[in-house]
């Protein structure tokens, strides 16, 4: 029989509503009840949370490039993995999809086993994978190597394929430019989602390849053409079209908060706006600067750039975004703890198991004190990092 611990003397959010003094109960992994008062617990093993601590739900994370002084695109492997989810775990991220920048056929290949194999092993944090690139488009590259974007051709939509039942989740991000509707529907029908980034693409397209299966936006705002007044571009379309979740870089370079208020009020659901960090491997290190394909990028006043000013990532963490959302942009608590956690589960259909606090789903929690510093994570009910 599986031990149970509960968990008591913490506010607690469940992703829909605050509760006090509610008792949190945990076993075998999963969230067994969540008791209005500190009675009735048995034999439980009773953890007795700080005064003022705030337990919530984990972190889901859906484009992470790296951390622990590990790129994706340099270390594929399961070693690698686990180094880049222990990084972000230290900042309240439970759950996440380490993501390969584009790169050649056979470090995607590399990649895509040391999924596989970071799935079979449980690797705590690990949820899938996001392949961002090759398939984009060369006008809306950003950090992406340019020699290295090409289109879809049938060996790379059957690797994809390929992959399906093996890992949780499989994100893709392309362009229209790059693959075809067809591709697309193909793809979604198989069970993998479908990001539209990294495009000049029209409104029309975005709706016809939404019409085809595909789910999200990366990275509203950036590498896609804009909201104008005559063309709504990938920013209109996304914000008009529901069934679009988007990814949002919440560190106050890639978006103008402005922008991101008036974003956050105009998009229809039920797809959402959802928290992405976009990090590199400076998270949770105090590098200076990395290579990407060769690339000096370099680390200065909370921005990675080339040699040029692109910006080539984020130097984020995820409790740091919800801080920004919640206090720049004033987004009440609750709503700025959904947008990394159970928006992102929906946009990934894990919600299910993930992105909120309930009986029978995933024991994956933070716990924070009073000014949302972070005490405590759990994955699966087991505390992987402690302040």
């Amino acid at each position: 029989m599986s031990k149970t611990t509960a968990f008591q003397g913490a506010r607690i959010f469940t992703g829909d509503t605050w509760l006090n003094d509610a008792v949190l109960l945990v076993e075998g992994g999963r969230i067994a009840a969540i008791l209005d008062e500190p009675e009735g617990l048995g034999e439980a093993e009773v953890v007795t949370l700080p005064k003022g601590s705030v337990l919530v739900p984990g972190f889901i994370d859906l484009q992470v490039n790296g951390g622990g002084g590990v790129m994706l695109n340099d270390a594929q492997t399961v070693e690698g993995i686990a180094t880049i989810c222990a990084a972000h775990a230290r900042f309240g991220t439970t759950a996440l999809l380490p993501t390969l920048i584009t790169d050649r056929v056979d470090i995607t290949g590399a990649t895509i086993e040391a999924g596989i194999e970071a799935a079979r092993l449980g690797v705590p944090g690990f949820l899938g994978l996001h392949l961002e690139g090759p398939h984009l488009s060369v006008a809306r590259k950003g950090a992406h190597d340019p020699s290295l974007i090409r289109p879809m051709e049938e060996e790379d939509l059957q690797r994809l394929l390929d992959t399906v039942g093996k890992m949780p989740v499989l994100m893709t991000t392309v362009a229209p430019e790059n693959v075809t509707a067809e591709q697309v529907d193909i793809l979604s029908g198989a069970g993998i989602l479908v990001s539209l980034g990294h495009t000049d693409c029209d409104a029309d397209t975005v709706l016809d390849y939404a019409a085809a299966g595909a789910r999200a936006v990366t990275h509203l705002f950036n590498a896609m053409s804009q909201l104008g007044n005559r063309e709504p571009g990938v920013v209109g379309a996304a914000l008009e079209e529901g069934m679009l979740h988007a990814g949002l870089i919440a560190d106050g370079f890639h978006v103008n908060p402005i922008t991101m208020r008036i974003a956050l009020a105009a998009k229809n659901g039920p797809g959402r706006i959802f928290l992405v960090t976009d990090a590199m491997s400076t998270i949770g290190t105090d590098l200076e600067g990395f290579t990407l394909n060769g690339r000096q990028i370099y680390r200065k006043d909370g921005r990675l750039t080339l040699a040029d000013g692109t910006l080539a990532g984020a130097d984020i963490d995820m409790l740091s975004s919800i801080r920004f959302v919640h206090e720049t942009l004033g987004l009440p608590l609750g709503e700025a703890l959904r947008m990394a956690s159970l928006y992102p589960a929906e946009a990934a259909s894990m919600a299910s198991s993930k992105g909120r606090l309930a009986p029978g789903m995933d024991a994956d929690f933070v716990i924070l004190d009073e000014a949302l510093d972070l005490q405590a994570t759990y994955i699966g009910g087991v505390e992987v990092y402690t302040a």
